[in-house]
């Protein structure tokens, strides 16, 4: 078992998993995507942008971008994506991209300035070196990047040659995410993504050479032909490696869902037990060597940015997962993109047709959404409160809603009375701690505060914790 004193997480016996193992949203927003309608239209996303520069708190920018395209097909893949091996295909996604860009910019107040940018895919590395340099040109003319601004993009490290790194380096990015899921050469068959341990090592290093300041690693926890014994050697090529975050993400087989996932084979899958033993191993390990465990699946270094945000509460989850920064408006470009503006949720088409149709016609693209009422905007505080600092200070919360924290929310401290029974949160009268042992269980703690999961009880659509 973990050192809580070290790691700060404490691994649960298998009863108290077993008890406490139920299906919960991960939160990356609030209410969760599900939530979001038709109802919700371009003109409500334009509304929002125009008034950014009324708002309560004015907020900085942060800016997504999707580059959908793909070489090829990871079998395990959800993501919203374009298999092709037509490069001339992101040509036309790049004008149409920038064209939302003029859209955005010439009905949005407030800063323009870029505190926070992000590619994902998809596979932004899919770019040719001329692509990514002229794409992030314009997008800088229009909003221009902050001097102490986090750039960061997702690498894919089969496409990305030391001399696409300078590229990415001179363009203006000086953060990556490479996605390695796992090293061991069966699984990366299994998956179709063969990717040598000498590859990612050579990419790392080319980016620290060019001076990247951080670099996180995307890891992959019950993947097909995956074994305690073969992912605790992945680990240790990781630590290795000593990337500055790791992201350590559960595989959800949904061969209805997703039809590559109809490649893997089941009975190459890793057993429930199996698979949750890989994940306390991995949690274990990490937290060992230098890792502070972030939440859920995110683990960083006490250095990197994503460590002091969650000390000095600074940190936020949107739909990558953890990231800093939490004052930040998101405005997002690209097809299934989704921003956050002042409240306001307002997502694209996953299609690129519809989603060049809405643009070449000179529309935003939103085709559902969702404004939070001031109930709503309460309970996002609360639950990505407790999601992000694993504590929330009632007093905190009644100054900014003017609400009485006790007699709002008695029902859900009611509810979490068993948590606390257990030792997995503690209730004061001015404070709700998640413990070292209840961090493993932090989605079902915030979910107690979910008033549409409580009012439509379709917590049978969400994965298990474990």
């Amino acid at each position: 078992m973990s050192n809580p004193a070290t790691s700060g997480v404490e691994l649960p016996d298998t009863e108290l998993l077993r008890k406490f193992d139920v299906a919960a949203p991960r939160y990356t927003s609030y209410p969760t995507a599900d939530r979001f309608h038709a109802g919700y239209t371009a003109e409500d996303y334009e509304a929002a942008l125009r008034g950014r520069d009324q708002a309560t708190k004015p907020a900085g920018l942060s800016l997504y971008t999707h580059i959908p395209f793909c070489n090829d097909v990871c079998y395990y893949c959800g993501c919203n994506k374009i298999v092709t091996r037509d490069h001339s295909r992101s040509s036309e996604y790049i004008d149409v991209l920038l064209q939302e860009a003029d859209l955005v910019k010439n009905v949005m107040t407030g800063s323009k300035t870029l505190e926070q940018l992000h590619w994902g895919g998809g596979t932004p590395t899919f770019l040719t070196n001329d692509e990514i340099e002229r794409l992030m040109g314009e997008l800088a003319q229009r909003f221009p990047f902050a001097q102490d601004g986090e750039f960061s993009i997702e690498v894919d490290p089969r496409t990305c040659p030391t001399d696409k790194i300078e590229v990415l380096k001179r363009s203006g990015f000086n953060r990556m995410s490479l996605g390695v899921q796992d090293f061991n050469p069966e699984v990366q068959k299994a998956v179709n993504r063969v990717q040598p341990f000498e590859l990612t090592r050579d990419v790392m290093q080319a980016a620290r050479d060019n001076g990247f300041n951080s670099i996180n690693m995307d890891l992959i926890y019950g993947l097909p032909k995956q074994t305690r014994d073969t992912f605790k050697k992945t680990i240790d090529q990781v630590l290795e490696l000593s990337p500055d975050r790791i992201a350590l993400y559960h595989y959800a087989h949904l061969p209805n869902h997703f039809k590559a996932q109809r490649r893997i084979l089941p009975a190459d899958l890793p057993g429930t037990v199996e698979k949750v033993n890989i994940m306390f191993d991995a949690i274990r390990h990490l937290t060992e060597n230098g890792y502070r465990y972030i939440g859920m699946d995110h683990f960083a270094k006490a250095t990197d940015e994503l460590s002091i945000a969650q000390v000095n509460g600074t940190i936020q989850r949107n739909f990558q997962g953890y990231s800093t920064r939490a004052e930040c408006d998101m405005v997002a470009l690209g097809a299934s993109s989704i921003s956050y503006v002042d409240g306001n949720f307002a997502c694209n088409p996953r299609d690129v047709e519809p989603y060049y149709e809405a643009i070449r016609a000179g529309r935003l693209a939103t085709c559902r959404g969702f404004k939070l009422s001031q109930e709503d905007l309460l309970r996002r505080a609360v639950i990505m409160t407790i999601m992000c600092r694993f504590s929330l200070d009632k007093r905190e919360i009644e100054e900014e809603f003017k609400i009485d924290f006790d007699s709002t929310f008695a029902y859900e401290l009611r509810k979490l009375t068993a948590y606390a029974k257990h030792e997995l949160v503690e209730l004061t009268n001015d404070k709700i701690v998640v413990s070292a042992k209840g961090k493993i269980f932090v989605r079902a703690v915030a979910m107690q505060f979910d008033r549409y999961l409580r009012e439509s009880d379709r917590a049978g659509g969400y994965s298990k914790i474990a």
